[in-house]
């Protein structure tokens, strides 16, 4: 029993939750399916169905987005064709997106497939299990784990073990399916901060403690509409051995017994740490991990500006190579999924990869398949030289798809961003990120210009709007970035941003 509902309290989320787990909807699949999501029960449809992924949508009723677990952002190509097969049957309604956690979202799915679909991953080894609603999502890694020269630590196998600790590897696991909100996980085995270690819950960094290689451990980072904050340090180090899952599990433990669940703007776990403080926060964490904790390294070693990965890329193996494609606002058809599945077969190993700036990867290149790699189709529409702010841009969903968003996002992002690069030289990337409300998917704290979308007022018509950020750093010495502007109305935005390019960045008029 988890103390806090015991004692406070419950709001209507955890009313529901007490009622019956959202995971036992996991059992009910079959029936739901056969009855139609018309007349299921209202709870279930739009809450416990996300503890298996499956997302209602009042924007496109009856036409339901699926969340994949990805672990650290890798697939095979099998199983890219898989969810290519899967979208492709729902026609204009089917396609994916690839999210700032390195996962997949399919849209379109119709829940009388669900069953079905459901028996596709089981063949292929995917699955959606709780990865919605109050769940331990899509575990982050660096994308380069395992092939670039200069990582630090193979973070693959870490991520896969954490993942199967929550899930039990995949089939759904009620010890950790009641947390007080969702919950986030990185583990960052590079120099360059690739999985934006400050915005997660519990992230690993790389650091060096007595001559040993291992992880300085942060908490509690984490966005949401009433607050933003970033990670900050456990004093602790671990070994990149089981350590790391037994002190993920520990830490989940102790923020499921006594996180804070009256109030659910104020049940992330960085509440819990402002409530106790960090020493006893780490205490309580120490208990429930079993033995001491080491203390954490002076330094961590991410020393390097955060990189991109477009292009082409010499790994660590001889004469292999990875290539970095650009996805344009990580939006994916069936075609370009079943493209990627033959390329990856063709001229890497078969193993496709997906970074948080919402961009692919196919691994294992060899020197020898280069030039024909570079001829395909595909790069013509993923491209590996974009335009600057075209190459660094990020969205959410957005209101085409998303009842939560204030305004659309990803094509007018995309719109916009071409529109700036015809217009303007920009010297330097320039890292432009829309979110479509307040619950920062599109993570506009972290970029260098951040939008946030909101409604505002002109001539007298409520319109589409946005709140202005600027400021965020990632890499070394990462910051969250500050609102500096609000209600900017939509149609206004272009003429603002070109003055922040030419003004702050160095743009010049073409």
């Amino acid at each position: 029993m988890v103390e806090a509902t015991k004692t406070a309290k419950k709001n209507k989320f955890e009313q529901f939750k007490a009622e019956k787990d959202g995971l036992a909807v996991k059992e009910e699949l079959e029936k739901f399916a056969r009855l139609g999501w018309e007349v299921i029960d209202e709870t279930d449809l739009q809450h416990r169905l996300k503890w298996v992924g499956v997302f209602y949508r009042p924007v496109t009723p009856g036409k339901f987005m699926l969340r994949m677990r990805i672990p650290n952002g890798i697939l095979n190509s099998q199983q890219m064709r898989v969810l290519g097969q899967i979208v492709q049957r729902y026609g204009e309604d089917g396609n994916a997106d690839i999210t700032t956690r390195q996962n997949i979202q399919l849209r379109g799915i119709r829940l009388e497939d669900v069953p079905d679909i459901f028996q596709c991953f089981k063949e292929v080894d995917l699955t959606s299990v709780q990865s919605g609603m109050d769940n331990v999502r899509n575990i982050t890694g660096s994308p380069m784990a395992g092939i670039d020269a200069d990582e630090l630590i193979d973070t693959r196998e870490l991520v896969q073990k954490v993942q199967d600790m929550i899930t039990s590897c995949g089939q759904g696991n009620y010890e950790f399916t009641n947390l007080p909100r969702k919950f986030n996980i990185a583990i960052e085995g590079g120099r360059d901060n690739s999985v934006h270690a400050e915005i997660n819950d519990i992230a690993f960094v790389p650091a060096y403690k007595d001559g040993k290689l291992g992880f300085n451990v942060l908490v509690g980072g984490f966005f949401s509409a009433k607050r933003c904050e970033a990670a900050v340090p456990l004093n602790a180090w671990v070994a990149p051995n089981d350590d790391v899952v037994k002190l993920c599990r520990a830490i989940l433990i102790v923020y499921r017994d006594r996180g804070l669940r009256a109030n659910r703007q104020k049940a992330r776990l960085m509440w819990l740490i402002d409530e106790w403080g960090i020493d006893k926060f780490r205490s309580m964490v120490e208990a429930q991990f079993g033995k001491p904790l080491t203390t954490a390294a002076e330094e961590d070693l991410i020393d390097w500006e955060k990189r991109d990965h477009i292009g082409v890329f010499k790994q660590k193996q001889p004469g292999l190579n990875y290539v970095g494609i650009h996805v344009p606002i990580g939006r994916l058809y069936a075609q370009d999924m079943f493209d990627l599945a033959r390329i990856a077969e063709v001229y890497g190993s078969g193993e496709i990869r997906l970074t948080v700036e919402q961009n692919v990867i196919i691994p294992n290149i060899s020197d020898e398949n280069l030039d024909a790699f570079g001829s395909e189709p595909l790069l013509e529409k993923f491209t590996l030289e974009p335009k600057t702010l075209e190459r660094s841009l990020v969205s959410c969903t957005g209101a085409q798809f998303c009842n939560f968003a204030l305004v659309e996002t990803k094509n007018r992002a995309l719109a916009l961003a071409r529109e700036l690069d015809a217009e303007l030289e920009i010297p330097n990337k320039v890292r432009i990120h829309w979110t479509g409300c307040p619950n920062s998917c599109g993570q506009p704290q972290v970029a260098d210009i951040g939008l946030m979308g909101t409604k505002v007022r002109k001539d007298g018509k409520t319109v589409e709007g946005v709140d202005l950020y600027m400021g965020g750093k990632v890499g070394k010495e990462a910051e969250l970035g500050n609102c500096v502007q609000k209600g900017i109305a939509c149609d206004d935005l272009k003429l603002v941003l070109r003055d922040i390019l030419i003004e702050q960045f160095g743009a010049k008029v073409r």
